[in-house]
């Protein structure tokens, strides 16, 4: 049941909590049902699915995002950031422009990230159950570029895809993590997760604007501007 807490995208050690990014994708599951009835007529409840999709929506907005940080927070009634949040405007909980998003991509930036690269989380202040630290999450990064690209801030989103690709080893490939004071790949290494969100997020730099990850990226281009 969406109202039960539980371990969260990375699947901490710790305390199960009310992630917002698992209510978020559960809200994806249930809005993902009703285009299925509305838009192929595939059967269903679309009435009830529809109430429930709003209840959860209502749910995340009223104690997901925190007014004062003016931010979404990684759970029910936290402080920490997290970087699954990045993740909102793409699968379509809210618009790319909207205000949320655009402060959660702020708070994230000034507090979430080493040498501009995002982590998964502060490990310090998410009660995670592991102990030490960790390098910054490539598939992160790459989930920055996207929300970038959707506020609007093309130039920034493609200098940070540049530098991302920057750190591929001699024969092209990414590591899990990187260690932006070693200067090193760190974690699983080749990491299939950092190549799918490289592959996703060069889509949608060519395309010129985002997409939603139920959309299929046209094969065209819309915007005039050089591929990077």
């Amino acid at each position: 049941m969406w109202q039960q807490p539980d371990n969260g995208l990375w699947e901490v050690r710790g305390p199960r909590r009310h992630f917002t990014h698992s209510k978020v994708m559960a809200w994806v599951a249930v809005d993902r049902m009703v285009k299925g009835v509305r838009q192929f007529h595939l059967p269903g409840p679309a009435d009830r699915w529809e109430d429930l999709r709003d209840t959860i929506h209502k749910d995340v907005m009223d104690h997901g995002f925190n007014v004062e940080m003016n931010s979404f927070v990684q759970s029910y009634g936290g402080t920490e950031l997290d970087a699954s949040l990045l993740l909102i405007p793409r699968v379509g909980f809210l618009p790319p422009d909207h205000p949320a998003v655009a402060g959660t991509i702020e708070a994230i930036q000034r507090d979430l990230t080493q040498d501009g690269f995002v982590l998964r989380y502060r490990p310090e202040d998410s009660d995670d159950g592991l102990p030490g630290s960790e390098g910054v999450f490539l598939a992160c990064s790459f989930w920055l570029v996207d929300a970038l690209l959707g506020a609007g801030r093309r130039t920034e989103a493609t200098e940070l895809f540049e530098r991302l690709l920057a750190l591929r080893n001699d024969v092209g490939l990414l590591s899990e993590e990187w260690d932006a004071r070693a200067g090193r790949q760190l974690g699983n290494t080749p990491q299939a997760f950092s190549h799918f969100a490289l592959v996703t997020t060069a889509f949608q730099l060519h395309h010129g604007q985002p997409g939603q990850s139920d959309e299929q990226i046209p094969a065209g281009r819309t915007s005039d501007r050089p591929a990077p």
